[in-house]
């Protein structure tokens, strides 16, 4: 699978974006959860199978779970293990999160990673909206979900969720998404060879430490249309990571690839916000703009610096 975002996009921009996709399960299509009313919360409620889930670990790192096995749910139930003292979330809030997901067969962590999540967006999964659902940041929630609330008859083969399976959830509710702008990046900027026509380019990193700042360089400015909030774009990307040196993502050598800006890691997508097509850059994110300070199994680029190189070639407002 190339590593993408929705249907034809990076995984490696949004690993965790892409589970909490309806229709990104990996087998057919679930029927996407109904958009949540302005202003309305969820109908959500604990029970004995969320309230007895006991959940370890520091907030906003990788948690542990601890629950009776097999579970299985017939209905969502959401329980406050932490009850935050900000802000409560309402729909339409970008909310950034680390969102952790069990096996409720097994009892094993299946991916445990930072994500955005829109309060009430009809591509959530009803499973992680409930999440987040007007909840004070600073909470974290336990979600029990049943199939149906998720990857129904189809499971998800990609991170072992079986057919028909009940998972269990733990979200981290960090902040509410903040714009976030990038500053010149003007010091200690890699070279960047570019190759003849679907050739990969060459990013050479200085020997210095990696920038503590999220930092943009423009390498040639575009003339076409500006990429907007929420806008579908068309793009190739190459990453590397400053730590180890290594090219661990990109879409040079096939097609490009297409994906909403909401739906990538922060520092990604708000790169892009205001860029015109034609536009050519190179972004350091460090990892609190990308996957987060905390590295494991499941989420390998965790606590390193990313840098992008991006050619943008076409942008386009969302489907209403």
């Amino acid at each position: 699978m190339n590593r993408a975002l929705r249907r034809a996009a990076p995984v490696a921009l949004a690993a965790t974006a892409a589970l909490v996709l309806a229709g990104c399960a990996g087998g057919s299509e679930p029927d996407a959860p109904e958009t949540t009313a302005a202003a309305d919360c969820m109908d959500l409620s604990s029970g004995s199978l969320s309230d007895g889930v006991t959940v370890e670990g520091e907030f906003s790192a990788v948690p542990t779970a601890t629950f009776t096995t097999p579970l299985e749910a017939d209905e969502l139930e959401r329980t406050v293990a932490i009850e935050g003292d900000g802000d409560e979330t309402a729909t339409g809030d970008p909310v950034n999160a680390i969102v952790s997901a069990f096996s409720g067969t097994s009892g094993e962590e299946l991916f445990s990673q930072p994500a955005t999540i829109t309060v009430g967006d009809s591509t959530v999964f009803e499973a992680f909206l409930a999440g987040i659902d007007c909840v004070p940041t600073g909470s974290r929630t336990v979600t029990v979900a049943p199939a149906a609330t998720l990857y129904g008859e189809t499971g998800n083969e990609t991170i072992g969720v079986a057919p028909g399976e009940t998972v269990v959830i733990v979200v981290d509710v960090v902040e509410v998404q903040e714009a976030l702008k990038p500053g010149d990046w003007t010091e200690n900027v890699p070279e960047v060879e570019f190759g003849a026509d679907g050739e990969a380019p060459t990013v050479t990193l200085p020997a210095t430490p990696p920038p503590a700042e999220y930092l943009l360089k423009v390498l040639e400015e575009g003339d076409g249309d500006e990429v907007a909030q929420g806008d579908n774009v068309t793009l190739h990307y190459q990453g590397t990571s400053w730590d180890t040196g290594e090219v661990f993502d990109q879409s040079y050598g096939g097609e490009p690839a297409q994906f909403s800006t909401d739906q990538v890691i922060q520092g990604f997508g708000s790169a892009l916000i205001g860029q015109k097509v034609g536009t050519k850059l190179i972004v350091s994110i460090p990892p609190q703009y990308a996957y987060g300070t905390e590295q494991s199994e499941q989420n390998p680029l965790g606590g390193q610096t990313l840098v992008f190189l991006v050619e943008i070639e076409d942008t386009a407002p969302a489907a209403g």
